[in-house]
C-alpha cells in the first residue's frame, strides 16, 4: 500500500522562482482536480463504515487511494480497514503499531491525522443552517461577485457566489491554519490572522515553488486596523499544498491559509482581485434579512458624512474622523480633508454613492470596512474609496481612508 511521511513545515522564501531545466515543477495529475470530490468519497466510505457495509468500504477506500495516492487520511482509513478483517477497529488511525510507519510515517503524525479526520466529520455534522450567512457581511457590493470566509475552529473556508439574490454558498473546503493557532500579531509567530482582508493579486503557480502547489492568492495582512495595533508581518496568502500532500495537518502553516490543490484551482478560477476574505476563530451564521437594521443604521452614517463632504463643510466633515485618523497617503487629517472639498464653485453638487459594501469586524472594538463608488453629479466616472470605521460609544467615526481605484 502507498505510503507518503506527513511533510514538515519548513517554510522556504516566498519569493516568487521560476523552475529551472534541472528542477521541473511538479504538477498534480489533472484528472484529480475536481473541487471537495476527494472529501466527499472518505465521508461516504465513513458513512459505509458506520453502517457495517465494510467490504463496499474497503472497495471504495481502495479507489480513493489510487486516484489520490498523496491523500494519508484515505491511506490510513485503508489501513483501517485492511486491519478490520483481523480484530475490530474503534477509532481513526487505530493500526497496530508496527504498521503505522508503512502507512503515515510516524505516530505524531497518526495523532495528527486523527485530528484532521475529526475535523473534517465536525464540520460534516456541524452544518452551516441553510440560508444564512457570516455576521460580517452586512453588504456586498455587485461587484463583489464572491466572498470568502474561514472558520479556524472548524479548519474550514467557506466559498459564496453573490448575486442580485443575494448571498448563496456555493462550496466549503477544510482548510488548514498555523502551527500556533490563530490571532497573528507580530512576524514569524506562526500565527493566522484574524480579520477583514481583501485579495490582493493572484501568483502564477509557474513562478511559485512546489512548497504552494496550485498557486497562491495575496491577503492584504496586515490591514489599517492591524497596523493600528502595532501588528507586523506580511505574506499572507491562501494558497495549495506540496505534490506529495494532499492535505496539510489543521495547525500546520506559518500563517496562511492552506487547502487541497483542487479546491485552490476553483478559487482561482472563480475569485477576482478585492474579493472579500473574513478570517475568524469561530463564523456565526445569520440570516441575511437579520443584518438589515444595521445596514440601514449604517447607511444613514455615510449619507450623513457624504452630504457633510458635498457642500465642502470642514467642521461638520472633520466630527466624522477620529483624532488618530491616518490616511492611505499619510497626510495628517487637516491636510486630507482639504483634499475632500471641492472648490467653491462646486460646493452644493451631490456626491452619488454607489456599490456598497459593509464588513464588520468585531473584537474589542467595533470596525465597519466600507468600500464604495463615488461619483460626483454630472461626471461619468469617479473613484473608489475604502473607509475604516470604529464605534465610539454611539458614535462611527473613521481612522483610515484611502482611494483604492
Amino acid at each position: 500500500m502507498p505510503g507518503t511521511a506527513w511533510a514538515q513545515d519548513n517554510k522556504p522564501s516566498k519569493r516568487p522562482t521560476k523552475p529551472t531545466a534541472s528542477a521541473p515543477k511538479k504538477t498534480v495529475p489533472r484528472a484529480a482536480l475536481i473541487d471537495g470530490q476527494a472529501e466527499t468519497r472518505l465521508l461516504a466510505i465513513y458513512q459505509l463504515i458506520g453502517q457495517g457495509q465494510q467490504r463496499q468500504a474497503l472497495t471504495d477506500a481502495e479507489n480513493l487511494v489510487r486516484d489520490h495516492p498523496n491523500f494519508q487520511l484515505a491511506q490510513l482509513v485503508l489501513g483501517d480497514l485492511l486491519a478490520a478483517r483481523a480484530r475490530p477497529l474503534r477509532q481513526v488511525g487505530a493500526v497496530p503499531g508496527a504498521h503505522v510507519a508503512g502507512i503515515v510515517g510516524t505516530t505524531d503524525t497518526l495523532s495528527v491525522l486523527r485530528e484532521e479526520s475529526r475535523q473534517r466529520l465536525q464540520a460534516q455534522h456541524a452544518r452551516p443552517p441553510a440560508n444564512t450567512i457570516p455576521a460580517q457581511f452586512l453588504a456586498l457590493s455587485p461587484r463583489q461577485r464572491h466572498a470568502v470566509a474561514v472558520d479556524a475552529s472548524r479548519s474550514r473556508l467557506y466559498l459564496f457566489e453573490n448575486s442580485a439574490q443575494g448571498m448563496r454558498l456555493v462550496a466549503d473546503y477544510y482548510a488548514s491554519v498555523g502551527k500556533l493557532g490563530i490571532d497573528k500579531y507580530v512576524e514569524g509567530d506562526q500565527r493566522t490572522p484574524l480579520g477583514v482582508y481583501f485579495i490582493t493579486s493572484r501568483l502564477d503557480p509557474a513562478t511559485l515553488r512546489d512548497f504552494y502547489g496550485a498557486g497562491a492568492l495575496p491577503l492584504n495582512y496586515p490591514n489599517p486596523l492591524d497596523q493600528s495595533r502595532g501588528k507586523t508581518g506580511s505574506g499572507i496568502w491562501l494558497h495549495g499544498t506540496p505534490p506529495e500532500q494532499f492535505a496539510r495537518a489543521p495547525l500546520a502553516t506559518d500563517g496562511c491559509v492552506a487547502i487541497a490543490n483542487p479546491d485552490l484551482e476553483r478559487l482561482l478560477r472563480t475569485v477576482e482581485r478585492s474579493t472579500p476574505v473574513v478570517i475568524a476563530q469561530q463564523l456565526r451564521w445569520v440570516a441575511p434579512d437579520s443584518v438589515q437594521t444595521e445596514r440601514q443604521q449604517f447607511d444613514a452614517v455615510l449619507n450623513a458624512w457624504r452630504a457633510a463632504k458635498s457642500q465642502g463643510d470642514l467642521a461638520s466633515l472633520q466630527r466624522f474622523y477620529a483624532p488618530d485618523f491616518k490616511s492611505a497617503s499619510e497626510q495628517p487629517l487637516a491636510q486630507w480633508l482639504t483634499t475632500l472639498t471641492p472648490p467653491p464653485d462646486q460646493r452644493g453638487r451631490s456626491i452619488e454613492i454607489k456599490d456598497k459594501s459593509y464588513l464588520r469586524w468585531t473584537d474589542s472594538q467595533d470596525t465597519m470596512v466600507v468600500t464604495f463608488g463615488e461619483v460626483p453629479e454630472g461626471a461619468r466616472t469617479g473613484t473608489t474609496r475604502r473607509q475604516y470605521w470604529t464605534r465610539k460609544g454611539t458614535q462611527w467615526q473613521i481612522f483610515y481612508e484611502g482611494v483604492t481605484g
